[in-house]
């Protein structure tokens, strides 16, 4: 079974819909047959690498609400985070553009360190409150993954993995998705957005049962004879 997430790192639902992706795979029986792949998703490609406002600000901008109500909203986020073992630091939380986090990710795959650079990314936005966009703190967080810092920084300072982020988000468009997270379990099944743990599972054990064989019960296999209800072929 192969799931496909679609996610930004500057996006908190993303980081939620991970964790709960991630308590669900804890309970599924049949979790060593399943292989997890995270795709880039850019939520604003056209963002800046410093951005002089904070979250509270961007969020009442967008959606045109006012300070406070922003600030309840993200600390409603906040608690969300906490109930899965997150902690977000919104008043500190550093605006910024994704794409080069996006190409680390992609290098990081290719040095079968993805899933530890994914983590320390997430991380460092969220919690540490340190700038993605910033070359000389991505290979910090490359370093802390397992990757060479030097090696990580010549990555950077040139284009590669573009093509790859690129790809990913062509991929998306013609997918029909317009928001992240999004799963995708073996192009059969779309989960939108960080759901309960418990909609993850039972869609992964729905989807586990109707790819199983179809199990045959009264039937002893000789060809030619009627027994239990039923006749085999000859």
């Amino acid at each position: 079974m192969k799931i496909e997430v679609w996610s930004d790192f500057a996006c908190p639902f993303c980081y939620i819909g991970k964790h709960r992706l991630e308590a669900a795979l804890e309970q599924f029986a049949h979790r060593d047959q399943v292989e997890v792949v995270f795709k880039s998703f850019e939520l604003d490609p056209r963002a800046p690498q410093t951005v002089e406002h904070d979250v509270h600000h961007m969020l009442a901008a967008k959606y045109g609400m006012t300070r406070d109500k922003a600030i309840a909203m993200n600390k409603n986020l906040t608690d969300q985070a906490k109930e899965v073992g997150l902690t977000f630091n919104m008043d500190s939380m550093k605006l910024t553009n994704t794409f080069d986090a996006h190409r680390l990710t992609h290098y990081a795959a290719e040095e079968g360190k993805r899933d530890d650079a994914i983590n320390e990314l997430f991380r460092a936005y969220f919690t540490d409150s340190l700038l993605l966009g910033d070359h000389n703190t991505l290979a910090d967080l490359a370093q802390k993954a397992g990757l060479d810092r030097t090696a990580t920084l010549t990555m950077l300072a040139g284009n590669d993995y573009a093509e790859d982020v690129r790809a990913d988000e062509e991929e998306a468009q013609q997918l029909g998705v317009t928001g992240v997270p999004f799963f995708v379990i073996d192009r059969k099944y779309a989960v939108s957005g960080a759901q309960p743990t418990e909609v993850f599972l039972k869609t992964l054990e729905t989807l586990w049962q109707e790819t199983q064989p179809l199990k045959i019960i009264g039937n002893d296999g000789d060809a030619g004879i009627c027994q239990d209800g039923s006749c085999s072929v000859n």
